[in-house]
């Protein structure tokens, strides 16, 4: 379960820059070393699983670059009916955002599976360690992970509610094009408070897990850290929600307030 949960939470950052906006023209990023997010994964109104977002710094090939890793795991009675714990990891360019190395290792019950890519800027190609093979991919190709801090540096005050946002994200040894429409602002209610966030509907398939294209939402804090507050999914077989719990070292205070 937490699998598909945070697989999806990534996939709702895949609003690159390739569609209508763009990042803002400054090399001042809106997040910084030392940060983590904590969110609750809650099916219903069970609580069923955690996932972590941490950001240091690394030397990578010699240079420093950031390393990010997401963690989403089981808790409660979810971990004693299956337990779940897949890590993301990616290091990527302090000032591109762009991914040099990406890493995924996933177990859930006695299943296991590890995964890294190695991803050559000059020569836009990735070689995949676990398939040793080397696949052509665009000059800008982010993974999950870099995507999410990519979507940070986006200049909202572009963008219109409606546009469609395009981009291609690295997951899983392939190549994933996806799509998201901009829905402009909403006030989220949350622990802290009201918070002002970006609203963001992925284009998903109807079929196997969803009703309609319309059943996924994810909400961006419309502060300077643009930081995930909620995410809502609407599946076929049950309502998943995941709230932002904690946060710390936050570059910009957190925007909200209390009526």
């Amino acid at each position: 379960m937490i699998r598909l949960i945070y697989v999806l939470l990534l996939l709702c950052f895949s609003v690159a820059g390739y569609g209508q906006i763009k990042p803002v023209a400054s090399n001042e990023k809106p997040y910084k070393a030392g940060e983590k997010l904590t969110f609750t994964i809650r099916v219903g109104p069970i609580i069923g699983g955690a996932a972590t977002l941490t950001l240091r710094h690394v030397t990578y090939d010699n240079q420093l670059v950031y390393h990010s890793r997401g963690e989403g795991k089981t808790i409660g009675l979810a971990e004693k009916l299956y337990s779940v714990r897949d890590v993301f990891e990616s290091y990527f360019d302090t000032q591109t955002g762009l991914p040099y190395k990406v890493v995924r290792d996933v177990k859930e019950g006695n299943y296991k599976k590890h995964e890294e890519a190695f991803i050559d800027r000059t020569n836009n190609t990735a070689y995949s360690l676990r398939l040793d093979t080397t696949m052509q991919v665009p000059p800008d190709i982010l993974d999950m992970i870099s995507l999410i801090y990519f979507v940070r540096t986006l200049d909202m005050s572009k963008a219109k509610s409606g546009d469609v946002l395009k981009t291609v994200t690295y997951f899983d040894d392939e190549l994933f094009p996806f799509e998201i429409r901009y829905k402009g602002k909403e006030e989220v209610k949350t622990k802290y408070g009201k918070i002002m966030c970006y609203r963001f509907d992925p284009v998903v398939e109807p079929g196997r897990m969803f009703d309609s294209e319309d059943d996924m939402t994810i909400w961006l804090s419309a502060d300077k850290n643009i930081i995930p507050i909620k995410v809502r999914f609407d599946l076929l077989v049950a309502s998943l929600k995941m709230d932002l719990e904690q946060f710390s070292n936050l570059k910009y205070p957190l925007m909200f307030r209390r009526d």
